[in-house]
């Protein structure tokens, strides 16, 4: 009875350092509205935008002329936040690693996105579009209310405006504009 009682109380008491330990990947933080950790969040921001550039290099090729046109902005857009990011780092203002490869996650979508053409492309890519920025603002708002380091902060802060915009954006991927409405 005591080894039980002591198993939960240890389990009760590790619960918030396992969930910042859990990072992105389990939506525990992201459910919790915790800000991550901030190599969480360098690791995350990273992927995603490695994960935005090369997609929308294949919707440059293969989307209709909505998609290329928005993947244009994709590509320039998260280049200068992967740049910015990296500055960051470099500088040493941010001590975090970032990683140089996507994670099999993010790996499957891109490698799913190759293979596919047509409405099949503009399905996944449309959709994946707006699941990524989704998750891109959410884990820009927390970071920009509750990270630990305040360069990384006040960037994240600087930054959300644009990705809010990006979701915007991809929300109408795929829609036909309204009669009468003006793009």
């Amino acid at each position: 009875m005591k080894r039980t009682v002591i198993a939960i109380a240890c389990v009760l008491l590790a619960g918030p350092a396992l969930a910042q330990s859990l990072g992105e990947k389990t939506g525990v933080n992201s459910a919790l509205g915790v800000a991550p950790a901030t190599a969480d969040f360098v690791k995350e921001v990273a992927i995603s935008d490695m994960f935005e550039i090369e997609s929308s290099k294949l919707a440059e090729q293969k989307g209709n002329a909505q998609e290329k046109s928005f993947a244009q902005q994709m590509v320039t857009d998260h280049t200068k936040t992967s740049s910015e990011l990296k500055g960051l780092v470099g500088n040493g203002k941010v001590q975090a690693t970032l990683p140089t490869a996507l994670d099999s996650s993010h790996q499957s979508k891109l490698d799913k996105l190759k293979s596919a053409s047509g409405k099949d492309f503009s399905t996944d890519y449309n959709s994946y579009q707006v699941s990524a920025h989704e998750d891109a603002v959410s884990l820009f708002e927390r970071y920009a209310k509750g990270g630990d380091n305040s360069e990384l902060k006040d960037w994240a802060g600087k930054t959300l405006p644009v990705l809010r915009h990006h979701l915007d954006m991809a929300k109408e991927l795929g829609k036909a504009p309204s009669v009468g409405q003006s793009k």
